[in-house]
C-alpha cells in the first residue's frame, strides 16, 4: 500500500509539472500568433524577446533579422545599443561606491565636477548627486550633451541654459547630460576609465558579455538598426556604432566620458541584459547569490523621487505596459531602436524587448512597437 502511494504521488508530480510545462507551451504559441501580425504590421525589422518568471529565464525568442543586406538572423549572442537601458548601468556602479563610502547622494555635485554645478537662478541650493541621478536636478540638454563642457561656466558663456526655471529638486526633467556627467564622476571617484570599471565591477561578477567601447567588442554580433524616415528605412549603424578609436586614444579621464555615452552607450544582447535584470528583481543580489549591491541601495534605485514620472534612480515604475500592474525598469530608444526591461520585483516575473527597427506607430495611430509587444507579453504570460 505504501509502496502504491508513493507510485501515485510520483505521477501526479510529473502530471503537475508536464501541465505546467504545457501550459506554458500553450501561452507561447498564443503570444507568438498574436505578436507575428503586430510585428509585420510594424514592418519591423528584427525583434528579441525574453521573458523571466519565477526568477528563471523560462523563454527567449527571436523575430526578423539583424541585418537587412545580409539577411543574417538574430541570436542569442547578438548584441543591440541599448540606448537609455544604459543608465542602471551607470547608476548601479555609483551606487557601489555609495555602498563603500567614496560618496554620498547627498554629495554636491560641484564638489565631483570640479566646478560649480549650480542653477543661476537658485545659486544656494546645492545640486546633488541623487538629483543629478532622478532627473530633478533642473539641468536639461538644451546645449547638447556630448561634451561636459556646456555645464562649465568658464567654457561655455551660455552654461545658464542648462537650467531650467524651478528650483532643483522641486522639478523633473529627463536628462542625457545628467548621466554623461555622472559618468565622468565614476571615473573621479574609481580612478577607473569608465568602460573598465562597468565591466570589471558589473558585467564581469555576473559572467555578462558587452560594454561600451565599440571598437572593444565583436562587431560581427552587432544587430544593425534601422530608422524609418517618411517611407523607408534608413541604415543607421555609422552613427551608432562609430568606434571613435582616435579620439579614445587620446581620451582624458573625467574630461571625455561623454565618448562612451553613459547615457546610452550600452552593447548586451537580449539574454544578458535580462540576467541583469535578474539581480535588479532581487534587490541586488542574483538568484545563484552574487551580489552587486546591498540591498537598501537597490531600494533606493527602485524609489521613485517624482511623484510626476515614478522615476527613481535610474529605474523608473510604470503600468504603460501593463495595464492595471505597476513594474519597474526602464526604456531605451535611438538610432531607431527601441528596447525595454521591465520586471515585478515581488512577483519575480520580467521582460525584455529589442527591436532595431519599426515605424513609429501602428495603424491605429498611437501604439508603438514597445507598447504592442510588451503589452502582448504581460497579457499572454501573466494574464489569466
Amino acid at each position: 500500500m505504501k509502496k502504491l502511494l508513493i507510485l501515485f504521488f510520483l505521477l501526479g508530480h510529473v502530471l503537475g509539472a508536464s501541465a505546467q510545462n504545457y501550459n506554458l507551451q500553450d501561452r507561447i504559441k498564443a503570444f507568438e500568433a498574436d505578436l507575428k501580425p503586430f510585428l509585420s504590421e510594424m514592418e519591423n525589422i528584427g525583434m528579441s524577446v525574453v521573458f523571466v518568471k519565477d526568477n528563471q529565464i523560462v523563454y527567449h525568442q527571436h523575430f526578423g533579422v539583424k541585418n537587412v543586406e545580409t539577411g543574417a538572423p538574430l541570436t542569442d549572442s547578438t548584441l543591440f545599443r541599448i540606448a537609455s537601458i544604459s543608465k542602471s548601468f551607470t547608476c548601479t556602479s555609483l551606487m557601489q561606491l555609495v555602498g563603500q563610502g567614496k560618496v554620498s547622494l547627498k554629495t554636491d555635485a560641484s564638489e565631483l565636477a570640479g566646478f560649480p554645478i549650480r542653477n543661476p537662478k537658485y545659486p544656494e541650493t546645492v545640486i546633488t548627486l541623487e538629483m543629478m541621478l532622478s532627473h530633478t536636478s533642473s539641468i536639461n540638454d538644451s546645449q547638447g550633451y556630448f561634451t561636459l563642457n556646456v555645464l562649465n561656466p568658464e567654457l561655455n558663456p551660455d552654461y545658464a541654459k542648462c537650467y531650467n526655471e524651478y528650483r532643483p529638486g522641486e522639478g523633473y526633467e529627463y536628462c542625457n547630460l545628467n548621466y554623461n556627467m555622472c559618468g565622468s564622476f565614476l571615473e573621479k571617484l574609481s580612478g577607473e576609465i569608465f568602460d573598465n570599471y562597468i565591466i570589471q565591477h558589473v558585467l564581469n561578477p555576473l559572467h555578462l558579455y558587452g560594454g561600451y567601447r565599440v571598437d572593444l567588442l565583436d562587431r560581427t554580433q552587432f544587430a544593425s538598426l534601422y530608422r524609418w524616415e517618411e517611407d523607408h528605412y534608413v541604415l543607421t549603424d555609422d552613427e551608432a556604432y562609430e568606434p571613435r578609436t582616435e579620439k579614445f586614444n587620446h581620451y582624458t579621464p573625467t574630461k571625455d566620458t561623454a565618448l562612451f555615452s553613459p547615457t546610452g552607450g550600452m552593447k548586451i544582447s537580449a539574454l544578458h541584459l535580462a540576467q541583469y535584470m535578474l539581480m535588479h528583481m532581487n534587490y541586488g543580489t542574483t538568484p545563484d547569490g552574487i551580489q552587486i549591491l546591498p540591498k537598501n541601495l537597490s531600494l533606493e534605485m527602485q524609489t521613485p523621487r517624482s511623484s510626476d514620472e515614478n522615476y527613481g534612480l535610474a529605474l523608473w515604475k510604470t503600468d504603460e505596459y501593463s495595464p492595471g500592474t505597476i513594474l519597474t525598469g526602464h526604456t531605451g530608444g535611438a538610432y531607431g531602436m527601441r528596447s525595454a526591461m521591465f520586471f515585478h520585483p515581488e512577483e519575480k516575473y520580467g521582460f525584455i524587448v529589442i527591436s532595431n527597427g519599426a515605424h513609429e506607430v501602428a495603424a491605429d495611430g498611437k501604439t508603438n512597437i514597445l507598447q504592442g509587444a510588451l503589452r502582448r507579453m504581460f497579457r499572454h504570460f501573466i494574464g489569466e
